[in-house]
C-alpha cells in the first residue's frame, strides 16, 4: 500500500536503529512505498511529496522550548540537535495537514511543537519509584502497566481496545496538552493532585486531522499476540491507511 509517488518521512536519531525497529512495523502494516529517514544534520526535507510523518523515540526535550524560565532537570538528557530539527518539522507538517504519528519522544515533541509542555522527570513529579516507567528494551519489550483510553476518543475507535498493557521506557511525559490536541490515554496508577494521571496518548481535537501520539513503543509489540499486539498493529495500519489515502 502506498500513496502514488509519495513517501513516508521518518524522523529519528539513529537511522540503523529506525531501520531495525520501525521499518518492519510499517511493512507489516502494508506500506510498500518509499520511506525517507531523516536525522539531525540532514537538510529539512521538502514535504510536498510526503504522505505522512512518523516521529520516533529518543532522548529528552529541553524545557526552553515551552518555558524559558524553567531550569533543566538534573536527570534530563536533552537532544538539542534533534529539538532544533524536529520542532520546525512538526510545525511544517501540521501546516500541510499531514498525518502525524508520534511515538514516545515523538509524542512529546509533537505536544511541545504545538504549544504544550512536559514533565521533565516522572519519579520526581509523581513521587513514584524510578523504574515504574523504565522497563525492558527495544529488543525485549516488557509489559508492566496498563493504558486506559477515553471511550469516545478516535484513538479508542482505531485500536478497538479500552485498556491494554504496554511497554514503557521514558522518564518525561506530557504535562500541559497543546491547545490543538487532547489527552485521550492515561496510566491511572501514576497520578498527581495537580496534573492528574500521567498522559499516555494524545490526539488532534479537529477530527479532520490524523494526528496521534502515544507514550509507549508499539513498534516493539507488532509481533505479539493479544490486545497489546493487536493495538500496535492497528495503530500502524491506521497510519498507513491515512497516508495511502493522501492525494
Amino acid at each position: 500500500m502506498s500513496s502514488g509517488n509519495s513517501k513516508l518521512l521518518l524522523s529519528c536519531k539513529n537511522k540503523s536503529g529506525a531501520e531495525k525497529h520501525y521499518l518492519p512495523a510499517l511493512g507489516m502494516a502494508g506500506w510498500t512505498g518509499p520511506i525517507h529517514l531523516v536525522a539531525p544534520g540532514d537538510p529539512l526535507p521538502d514535504l510536498a511529496e510526503v504522505a505522512g510523518l512518523l516521529l520516533t523515540g529518543g532522548y529528552d526535550i529541553h524545557p526552553c522550548h515551552w518555558n524559558g524560565d524553567e531550569p533543566l532537570h538534573p536527570k534530563a538528557e536533552v537532544d538539542a540537535d534533534r529539538d532544533a530539527f524536529e520542532i520546525p518539522l512538526v510545525r511544517a507538517a501540521w501546516e500541510r495537514d499531514l498525518p502525524i504519528l508520534g511515538i514516545c519522544r515523538g509524542e512529546q515533541v509533537l505536544n511541545v511543537a504545538l504549544g504544550g509542555s512536559l514533565i521533565q522527570d516522572i519519579p520526581d513529579h509523581y513521587g513514584c519509584e524510578p523504574t515504574r516507567h523504565q522497563h525492558g528494551t527495544s529488543d525485549v519489550p516488557e509489559m508492566h502497566h496498563r493504558v486506559q483510553l477515553a471511550p469516545g476518543s478516535r484513538l479508542r475507535s482505531l485500536l478497538g481496545e479500552d485498556v491494554f498493557l504496554v511497554n514503557s521506557r521514558h522518564h518525561q511525559a506530557v504535562k500541559h496538552v497543546a491547545p490543538p490536541l487532547a489527552a485521550v490515554g492515561w496510566h491511572l496508577d501514576t497520578t498527581h493532585t495537580e496534573t492528574g494521571p500521567i498522559v499516555e496518548a494524545i490526539e488532534a481535537i479537529d477530527p479532520r486531522r490524523w494526528v496521534f501520539g502515544v507514550q509507549w513503543h508499539p513498534e516493539n509489540l507488532v509481533t505479539l499476540k493479544g490486545p497489546a499486539g493487536d493495538a500496535a498493529r492497528d495503530l500502524f495500519r491506521a497510519f498507513i491507511r491515512e497516508a495511502a489515502g493522501r492525494p
